[in-house]
């Protein structure tokens, strides 16, 4: 996001930055009244009809479904305006606790009205939350925004449920990375990559 992002009309531009046999190299923006407000890219990867060894498939999932997972209320998080319809389920670790951390995510409300949220995008909305998840700071002492996000992909996500299995790491000064496996209810799928500026409340 290059700023915030009004809850208006927004125009969308893409564009094909490199054309391939096998990969093609995108770019999307989103515009309100002609600013750019978000800014992705794309890497879209061709799929083979090949039969891979089950030895190289993606990992089963190892934590426990949403279903028994904590409400995170009882976990160290209360309520907030920012996770407002999103459902939450505390698989491992804790909010506001120091440490590595595993969450269920599923997002309640469409991103675009009357667009059903798909698989990939509720993955995208829980990939965002890898600095809050794992956090190694005090929130009550310090911020951690997230300059960037990248999502890789072994698979597309299926079903409401996102698992986000998230660490962040802190350098010696402001900058840090946040990080995380993400999981569906088949298993896991892909990582997430933040870059994170800490400051000082």
């Amino acid at each position: 996001m290059m700023r915030p992002v009004p809850v208006a009309p927004l125009t969308i531009e893409s564009e094909v930055l490199r054309e391939g046999r096998k990969i093609q190299l995108v770019s999307v923006r989103l515009l309100a009244s002609g600013t750019e407000v978000v800014r992705a890219m794309a890497l879209r990867v061709r799929r083979l009809a090949q039969a891979l060894l089950s030895a190289a498939f993606c990992p089963p999932l190892d934590m426990r479904g949403p279903e028994v997972g904590r409400d995170p209320a009882t976990a160290g998080m209360g309520e907030t305006p920012f996770l407002s319809d999103i459902s939450m389920r505390v698989a491992k670790g804790s909010f506001r606790l120091s440490g590595p951390a595993a969450v269920w995510y599923r997002a309640e409300r469409p991103i675009v009205e009357g667009a059903a949220l798909s698989p990939l995008m509720r993955a995208a909305i829980a990939a965002d939350f890898c600095n809050g998840t794992s956090s190694v700071l005090d929130f009550k002492e310090w911020t951690f925004i997230n300059g960037d996000l990248t999502l890789s992909l072994a698979r597309e996500p299926v079903g409401d449920w996102i698992l986000l299995d998230a660490e962040t790491w802190a350098g010696p000064d402001s900058i840090g990375l946040a990080a995380a496996r993400l999981a569906d209810r088949d298993g896991y799928f892909g990582r997430a990559v933040q870059s994170v500026l800490f400051e000082k409340r």
